[in-house]
């Protein structure tokens, strides 16, 4: 008996001539998981500078949680250009020039004189290369797939977790031991270093191999596949468009507060700098873990019961913050928290497929996540400002519980694909 050939088996069987050779498809991921991991990590190690960036220029911490608010923006609506881009000239060069921007940003973000300069440099430099790499990084890999779509999405973006989970932490260490500036540059030559090579991987279409998704032979022009799907102008008009994106405006004014709040709120109870790039280390951890799991479960329970379960479950884990103030209850709300976000990052992206189909999936994807960036731009950094107001973040994660759910709310309302 021959095996199932999936495209994921490298083993040989009764009529091969050889190993089959592993599907290029797990290259593209592996490509993605790099630019995210390059990406998102240098975006989120941005907590571990908190203190030392309010203390080296005297400033409020809603002033300094504006320059991850500005980059969040940035990388997020920028996806409605970059995304259409990406269909059109492929991701291979966008992800490469979002890896530059990325570098430059850090390293130049290491010589800024003033806040504002650190707004210029971190804020335009991850902002812009975030925004060029995500979106069409995530789109490509849709592409490749169809039946394991939710397990290759969320390995891809697994890169975001194991990112969050080593890039705080190596920050933490940088800064303790060659100052914030340096700690910034050497983060900047990483980052050009693995997300510049790995970004090389990208094929925009599995067709230009010869196959089709999951690795079965290539589909001709008129079978489905990612040739076919719905016009940008229908999608962005349609109920299943206008419902995710409405869940993910109202879930992003909480939900990146952690990202930015978690660690100086650990040194405000007392706990090392080290301490607090663990808990969002934990953040990192569930976050990956997430995404293999609720990716894996979607396709098995249908995806948008399990991203419903990822708005509520981040809703509910925020209480744990709430009523927390030492190290091992916060460890555990970090990595509760991240295992349903990880699910979220990893659900968005399937379901437009699931929805709109492959042909404009990354010109979707971009205007979809313009949402995600005006719920970045606002949360976190009026969660700085309700800590200087009030000097705690009760009411900060008290929105962030109420947002969560609402938009778990949303996507209840939701109907089937092609019902």
């Amino acid at each position: 008996m021959s095996t199932e050939k999936t495209g994921f088996d490298i083993h040989s069987d009764e009529n091969d001539a050889g190993p089959r050779p592993l599907f290029y498809g797990w290259y593209v991921v592996a490509a993605a998981f790099a630019v995210t991991f390059v990406g998102f990590g240098a975006a989120y190690s941005f907590s571990a500078f908190v203190d030392a960036l309010q203390q080296e220029f005297s400033a409020s911490r809603g002033a300094v949680s504006l320059v991850f608010s500005l980059a969040g923006f940035l990388y997020f609506s920028l996806g409605v250009v970059t995304g259409p881009l990406a269909d059109r000239f492929g991701t291979r060069p966008m992800a490469i020039a979002g890896m530059v921007f990325v570098s430059a940003g850090l390293v130049l973000a290491g010589f800024a004189d003033n806040l504002v300069h650190v707004y210029l440099a971190y804020g335009l430099g991850v902002g812009l290369g975030v925004g060029c790499s995500y979106v069409p990084s995530v789109g490509t890999v849709q592409r490749w797939f169809a039946r394991r779509r939710g397990f290759a999405s969320g390995l891809a973006v697994s890169g975001i977790g194991f990112g969050t989970l080593l890039m705080p932490i190596l920050a933490a260490l940088l800064i303790g031991t060659v100052g914030w500036r340096t700690a910034y540059i050497s983060l900047g030559i990483l980052s050009a270093l693995v997300g510049i090579t790995m970004a090389l991987l990208f094929v925009n279409d599995p067709r230009s191999k010869g196959l089709a998704p999951d690795g079965g032979p290539a589909l001709p022009a008129t079978s489905s596949g990612a040739s076919e799907g719905t016009e940008l102008r229908v999608a962005v008009r349609s109920r299943p468009f206008l419902t995710l994106y409405f869940a993910g405006l109202i879930a992003s004014f909480g939900l990146f507060v952690p990202f930015v709040h978690l660690v100086p709120f650990a040194t405000d109870q007392g706990m090392s700098a080290g301490q607090g790039a663990f808990l969002l280390g934990m953040v990192g951890v569930g976050s990956t873990v997430g995404r293999f799991l609720l990716g894996n479960v979607a396709d098995r329970i249908g995806r948008q019961l399990a991203l419903i379960l990822a708005f509520a479950g981040m809703g509910v884990t925020l209480l744990i913050w709430l009523v927390s103030d030492t190290l091992v209850p916060l460890a555990i709300f970090g990595l509760t928290f991240g295992t349903f976000y990880g699910g979220f990052v990893a659900l968005m992206p399937a379901l437009v497929m699931d929805y709109f189909g492959g042909r404009h999936i990354s010109s979707i994807i971009g205007v979809l996540y313009t949402s995600v960036a005006l719920g970045t731009l606002v949360g976190p950094t009026a969660a700085g400002y309700a800590y200087d107001l009030t000097q705690n973040y009760t009411l900060a994660i008290i929105g962030s519980i109420a947002a969560n759910l609402v938009a778990a709310g949303a996507i209840v309302t939701l109907r089937k694909p092609g019902t």
